[in-house]
């Protein structure tokens, strides 16, 4: 088992920076593969970024170039996603997931544990 539990989310204003936080708690197998998605209102779970044990990273088409993921492996497991040039189309609950094994990182189904979200709110 896994826990995940995000931090860092807010009120920001267009073109803003924002850093959130993920903090896993439990098996360190579960933690090879680390995520972010964000989910907007009436809009399906949108993949932004994945870091694997190692540190090479993914990520998604609307955020390249103005996100930056990353981990620390110690002493505690936390993965970070750093959000600069923000725009409102980037309000959305950001979600931190983790997987020992994913073939398609853009595919949430593959993930194995889930944190419960942090909001993030970009105004124009």
């Amino acid at each position: 088992q896994v826990q995940l539990v995000e931090s860092g989310g807010g009120l920001v204003q267009s073109g803003g920076s924002l850093r959130l936080s993920c903090v896993a708690t439990g098996r360190a197998f579960y933690t090879n593969n680390m995520g972010w998605f964000r989910q907007a209102p009436g809009k399906e779970r949108e993949f932004v970024a994945v870091v694997r044990t190692g540190g090479s990273t993914e990520y998604g088409d609307s955020v390249k170039g103005r996100f930056k993921i990353s981990r620390n492996d110690s002493p505690k497991m936390t993965v970070y996603l750093e959000m600069d040039s923000l725009k409102p189309e980037d309000t959305a609950v950001y979600y931190c997931a983790a997987a020992s094994r994913v073939w398609h990182v853009e595919t949430p189904s593959e993930y194995d544990f889930w944190g419960r979200g942090t909001q993030v709110t970009v105004s124009s």
